[in-house]
């Protein structure tokens, strides 16, 4: 409800002026962004520019306090308006003054300001928090992750609620600088380049800048003991690897396998155009999750994706995503494959680069290896509702989808295509449906029935993806079922566990029937 200031008249001439609209003009924002896949995701009403987030974190107890300041443009005329938290707020301000503030549903901070916020005129809102991120859950699962000397928040389609207020959900991006305190010898890893660090009275602060727009489930939070390894590239990007020192077995695999960032990097430059930000990376906490995610510039990596030895195919597919999927983002989780087929098919890619199997082996393989009547064919990646959103049909049906796009397009229009969207959509959102039309206008084809085939029919297409004109070599792999697959199969597989996220409760733990977990989360 809007509540009417009594002023002195001069101040009281210049708020009318200021707002011009009447009472009634103004209205409440949505408690969700619109999303029917997360209907509590996000908000509605204002749209996000910058996060300010200065925090204070004690490993020992989990207790995390924060002030942040959010930056916002009202995009109505707002009486009041909502942010996803999980922790417990205890001031919020909007423009300098007093809010009042409640917790309402399961993630909701219901805040009315003290005058009501015209359309179009900045605002700021800080607010002052804490509470336990180990101890939130939100529809039965979290995205925080309790480690031995500390935590972490990564997780899929929602994770800032655990440790920052926010509009939760990928259409409003924002930058980000995080600002994190931690006691001395304990580092605080976050998104993109560290701008400094100072230490007094026994605890160091640690500043963080990620400058290019930035979706909050892609924001990340590490505080632990790590071994850090630091480097710039070619063109000048600072390079920050961290790996918790407790890692056991698996440290040296997992060294092995982000290490190779960097040239993996720069291949993907050579596929998807120049590298849109500004810092890269990647760590592996202590955490006993077995996934994998593409926070923004610094991808998480569970220990448990090296379990069997080093894999950079997972490496792959995470930077993939810092094109497809942080930079272009989905407008709705209902077009989550042009994140996830596009970041499979990259790893086929890398296993054509490697000599280790074509995409269209794989396509063969992929194809050949589920039956009509497997309920692999009833996802559709193009659609798959909010239980299959991280299906793997999403990502290996997905990737034939794309398999089917090349042999259509030919290799010429079909690297175009992959260089130029990412190119022609930086730091925005997209549909399925804009790729499909930005392919037709690309290549001058009507492909709409292709689309059709291969992400939207429930059920398996009557032929493999092949050339429209194989050789006869490619005829006989097309028309022959594979006896066995290609040699970088197994790797591929193996990260089949980045979009298992076993903890998330209610959320979690749906089989596909082919010893594969999923559920939310992913990556």
């Amino acid at each position: 409800m809007h509540r009417r200031l009594i002023v002195p008249g001069a101040i009281a001439a210049s708020l009318l002026l200021a707002i011009p609209a009447s009472a009634a003009d103004f209205e409440p924002g949505a408690p969700g962004i619109g999303d029917p896949y997360y209907p509590a995701s996000g908000n509605g009403g204002y749209d996000v520019t910058h996060y300010d987030l200065r925090l204070k974190y004690q490993p020992s107890t989990d207790l995390l306090e924060g002030t942040a300041t959010i930056l916002a443009t009202p995009t109505q005329n707002l009486s009041r308006f909502n942010l996803d938290l999980g922790l417990k707020a205890l001031e919020v301000r909007v423009n300098g003054r007093k809010a009042a503030f409640r917790a309402t549903g399961t993630q909701e901070l219901e805040i009315t300001p003290a005058a009501p916020l015209p359309k179009n005129r900045p605002v700021s809102v800080v607010v002052r928090y804490s509470g336990k991120p180990s101890e939130v859950k939100i529809d039965g699962w979290t995205a925080w992750h309790r480690t031995p000397d500390g935590g972490v928040a990564a997780q899929q389609p929602e994770a800032a609620a655990w440790w920052f207020p926010s509009n939760d959900h990928p259409l409003d991006k924002a930058t980000f600088d995080v600002s994190v305190s931690v006691p001395d010898g304990t580092q605080a890893i976050s998104n993109g380049v560290l701008q400094s660090q100072s230490s007094r009275l026994g605890w160091t602060r640690y500043n963080w800048r990620s400058d290019k727009p930035q979706a909050t489930y892609l924001a990340t939070l590490a505080v632990g003991r790590f071994d850090l390894t630091t480097d710039t590239t070619a063109n000048g990007l600072p390079v920050l690897n961290a790996y918790s020192k407790d890692l056991g077995a698996n440290a040296g695999a997992a060294r092995a396998s982000v290490e190779r960032t960097v040239e993996v990097a720069e291949w993907l430059e050579e596929v998807f155009g120049p590298y849109p930000f500004n810092a890269l990376g990647g760590y592996v906490p202590n955490v006993r999750s077995g996934y994998a995610l593409e926070t923004q510039t610094r991808p998480f990596y569970s220990p448990r994706q090296f379990a069997a030895g080093s894999n950079v195919s997972v490496v792959v597919h995470e930077l993939a995503h810092q094109w497809y999927g942080d930079s272009v983002s989905v407008e709705g989780w209902k077009d989550i494959w042009i994140n996830e087929g596009f970041a499979r098919y990259s790893q086929w890619l890398w296993s054509e680069r490697e000599g280790e199997g074509t995409t269209q082996e794989l396509a063969d393989w992929v194809y050949a290896s589920h039956p009509d009547d497997d309920p692999f064919w009833t996802v559709k990646p193009g659609d798959p509702g909010p239980d299959n959103q991280f299906h793997l049909a999403v990502y290996d049906r997905g990737a034939l989808a794309l398999q089917a796009l090349r042999n259509e397009l030919g290799d010429e229009d079909f690297f175009r295509v992959l260089k130029g969207w990412p190119t022609e959509r930086a730091y925005g959102n997209a549909k399925v449906a804009d790729f499909v039309a930005y392919v037709e206008r690309v290549s001058g084809k009507r492909l709409g029935g292709l689309f059709d085939t291969w992400l939207y029919q429930p059920s398996k297409p009557q032929t493999p993806p092949t050339p429209s004109a194989p050789s006869a070599a490619a005829a006989r792999t097309a028309t022959a079922v594979p006896v066995s697959p290609p040699k970088s199969w197994s790797k591929i597989a193996a990260t089949n566990t980045i979009h298992d996220h076993g903890d998330h409760g209610d959320h979690g733990d749906h089989s596909d029937g082919h010893g594969h977990e999923d559920g939310h989360g992913h990556d």
